[in-house]
């Protein structure tokens, strides 16, 4: 094997692993065929196009199956995942909660919503209780203040009934998904490490009532524009229903501080709304484009 070659099939990994089996052989063929003689790496042009070829494959490929369930699939992921990351840095205080709440996460993204309800039901239970400042279950003291972020403490600037629905919109969208009669997709593995970037970093508006951490609206931002860019390429509304989920939470939270939100809060909320809303309006322009 040529060290072109080599170059070339590190480029076709990002296709599927199955498309890879099916056409990757014919692929090499043909680039190694039409190669300048002696060149020892691939042109930027063809390399760009081997990733951008590759990820509109994955798009499509993940563009299967009913798509308002997909993506409420997703959005459920996503809330699992933020109710996740709001306990982490409480790891050493809640322990046991802590693990519950990454096993539901891992329910979730795996398919097996079955599994997670009664694990939703438990932790929302419990995260609505230490919000309310009521011990259940466990003696747990309250309120609860280890970890980076012993200033503030867990829920300390959010409401038990803000908790409570944040846990009681991934039941419902869990019940939902588990009320059908087809088993749901296999999530990646990489959502696990959604939750860490969530809750690390300095906060923006940290002197106000609702503070966000500056890597977690980094994140929030750049998977709402992967959104966008997923919903037009496959031209499906699957990732737009996950964002329109996920922001009802983040609306959610945002509007028990209503007094409270400054501008910055209103420019926050706006930056995560135009995208989600973007990838709904994208995917249904393109539908309307391809019926006509």
């Amino acid at each position: 094997m040529t060290r072109l070659e080599r170059r070339y099939r590190r480029f076709l990994l990002a296709y599927p692993a199955g498309y890879r089996k099916a056409h990757g052989d014919e692929l090499i063929d043909i680039l190694l065929d039409t190669a300048e003689p002696g060149r020892r790496t691939p042109e930027i042009r063809e390399a760009l196009g081997l990733l951008m070829g590759g990820l509109r494959t994955r798009v499509e490929h993940a563009a299967a199956g009913p798509a308002w369930r997909d993506g409420l699939h997703l959005g459920v992921a996503a809330l699992t995942v933020a109710n996740l990351a709001a306990l982490l840095p409480f790891v050493t205080a809640i322990p046991l909660w802590t693990v519950l709440s990454a096993f539901t996460v891992l329910a979730v993204i795996r398919g097996r919503v079955r599994l997670a309800l009664p694990l939703l039901l438990l932790t929302g239970a419990k995260a609505t209780a230490i919000a309310s400042g009521v011990p259940l279950f466990d003696h747990v003291l309250i309120p609860i203040t280890s970890g980076p972020r012993s200033v503030d403490g867990l829920f300390a600037t959010t409401g038990p009934q803000v908790v409570a629905l944040s846990y009681a919109l991934a039941f419902a969208g869990s019940l939902v998904l588990a009320a059908g009669a087809h088993p749901l997709k296999a999530r990646s593995w990489w959502w696990l490490a959604v939750a860490p970037a969530l809750c690390v970093g300095p906060a923006l508006m940290g002197e106000s009532k609702f503070p966000v951490g500056v890597v977690r609206a980094v994140a929030e931002l750049g998977l709402l524009a992967a959104a966008v860019c997923a919903a037009r390429m496959a031209r499906d509304p699957r990732w737009g229903v996950a964002a329109l989920v996920y922001l009802l939470s983040v609306t959610v939270a945002m509007a028990e501080h209503g007094p409270y939100l400054t501008v910055r809060h209103l420019a926050y909320w706006a930056l995560l709304t135009l995208p989600a809303v973007t990838a709904v309006l994208v995917a249904r322009e393109h539908r309307r484009t391809a019926l006509r």
